[in-house]
């Protein structure tokens, strides 16, 4: 195993509900916008990967607001609202890192093993997360590959193949951390192992592809992923 690629949102942090939900309803309510995303649909919408196509398919089955006459402008703009709130909320620091985290993330630089991130999040919300939960001597030694770094989004494979081609690194020589269905498939797509840590939206998502599915990372001894447990199921996917 010479790469560990985390997503992002639900993986390393709890974002989903308590931070992107909330800036997009704050980006509606800047724009004059009365939608607002409740925490049971936000569980639906979370399906669709990317804010952007996120809103789309919100807007083609709810109607479009005044003032979205040219659709790709108005998404863009009020996409970057949005990602300016985000900003805010992860720059607070009152977001924790999931448990278990910080310590695979340190096993595995002490093994001196490669880290990523692929996520359909805006580039600078990941940086700014790493940056903000792991500090800069950590997030320094993270590949990222977010937002519109691909034109495919999950569950197609185009960011993980980005990122083995990036990495210099065949598929069974890493291992992938998802939370969902679609980051499942995509990196299984992509030929890679992966494994899932159920987050707040997903824990009921058929995760049967998973070469492991766990509650959590883990801090606490009894219920750690381990750097080598992620080892040996990268080696029996050879």
């Amino acid at each position: 195993m010479k790469a560990l690629i985390f997503d992002c949102d639900g993986v390393l942090a709890d974002t989903e509900r308590d931070a992107h939900r909330v800036a997009f309803n704050e980006a509606f309510q800047i724009a004059g916008i009365p939608d607002r995303w409740s925490v049971e649909l936000y569980g639906e919408l979370v399906s669709v990967a990317g804010g952007k196509e996120r809103m789309k398919h919100y807007f083609d089955g709810h109607g479009w607001p005044a003032g979205s006459a040219n659709r790709e402008q108005f998404i863009h703009e009020l996409h970057h609202t949005k990602t300016d709130r985000y900003l805010q909320l992860i720059a607070s620091g009152k977001l924790p890192l999931r448990p278990g985290v910080a310590r695979l993330v340190d096993e595995a630089i002490r093994a001196r093993v490669k880290l990523a991130v692929c996520s359909t999040s805006n580039e600078r919300s990941v940086s700014l997360l790493l940056q903000t939960l792991l500090g800069p001597a950590r997030s320094d030694l993270f590949l990222v590959l977010a937002g519109d770094v691909v034109t495919r989004k999950k569950p197609d494979p185009e960011i993980y193949q980005l990122a083995l081609e990036r990495l210099g690194l065949r598929p069974r020589e890493a291992v992938v951390v998802e939370d969902s269905r679609i980051g499942l498939l995509a990196a299984k797509a992509a030929g890679l192992p992966c494994i899932i840590t159920k987050s707040c939206y997903t824990g009921e998502e058929d995760f049967s592809e998973a070469d492991g599915v766990f509650d959590e990372l883990g801090d606490l001894p009894s219920v750690q992923v381990r750097l080598s447990d992620l080892q040996a199921i990268c080696g029996e996917a050879r």
